[in-house]
C-alpha cells in the first residue's frame, strides 16, 4: 500500500532535472534512489521531510531537497511531507515547541504570537529564539523517529499481506487445477 500510495505524487525526473531550480544538481538527477518508491528511500526521505518541518526559519522544501541529496533518499517525499509546517499549522506546532522549550530552560512565560514579518523576526523571536530553537529540534527528533518507525511499520505489514494475498491466489489457483 504504502508504495502503490507514493507512486501517485511520483515526479518524473527528466521533468525536474530541466527546471532552473534543480539545473546546478543535474549531474546528480539520474541516480535512481533520488526517485524510486523503494521503503529504504522513502521511510528516510519522509523521516527527515518531517524533521525539516519542525525548523523554525523559512525553506523548508530547499532545505530537504538538500538533506535528501546529502542523505541519497528520495526528493519528492521528504519535500512533501514539509508541508506539514503550512500557514494552517505553523501557529500551534511553534507555540507547543517555544512551551516545551521553555518548560525545559526554566523560562517564565512571554506573550507568545506569532506572525511571517520581518517586524516579527526583529522584534519577538530575539526573545524567544532559544525555547523556541529547543522546542523545535526536541520535536522534530521525536517526529522524525515516530514517522521512521511507523512508515517503516506500515510499509512492511502492507508488504507482508501483499506477499500473503499473492500465496493465497497461488494455492487456489493450485487447488482448482486439482478439482479438474
Amino acid at each position: 500500500m504504502p508504495r502503490r500510495f507514493f507512486r501517485k505524487f511520483a515526479v518524473k525526473r527528466h521533468k525536474v532535472s530541466d527546471s532552473w531550480l534543480m539545473r546546478p544538481f543535474k549531474s546528480v538527477m539520474h541516480e535512481p534512489r533520488y526517485w524510486g518508491i523503494r521503503r529504504r528511500t522513502a521511510v528516510p526521505a519522509f523521516a527527515t521531510g518531517l524533521f525539516i518541518a519542525w525548523m523554525p526559519f523559512p525553506g523548508h522544501p530547499i532545505m530537504a531537497m538538500l538533506a535528501a541529496l546529502a542523505l541519497r533518499v528520495n526528493i519528492p517525499v521528504a519535500l512533501v511531507t514539509t508541508f506539514v509546517s503550512n500557514p494552517l499549522t505553523m501557529y500551534p506546532m511553534y507555540y507547543f515547541a517555544y512551551e516545551l522549550g521553555r518548560k525545559i530552560l526554566g523560562r517564565p512565560s512571554i506573550a507568545f504570537d506569532f506572525e511571517l514579518s520581518l517586524d516579527w523576526v526583529t522584534d519577538k523571536f530575539l526573545t524567544i529564539w532559544q525555547p523556541l530553537t529547543l522546542g523545535c529540534l526536541i520535536l522534530a527528533t521525536v517526529s522524525g523517529l515516530v514517522g521512521y518507525v511507523a512508515l517503516d511499520l506500515l510499509w512492511r505489514a502492507s508488504l507482508q499481506d501483499y506477499k500473503q494475498r499473492k500465496r493465497d491466489d497461488r494455492r487456489r489457483m493450485e487447488h482448482g487445477n486439482d478439482k479438474r
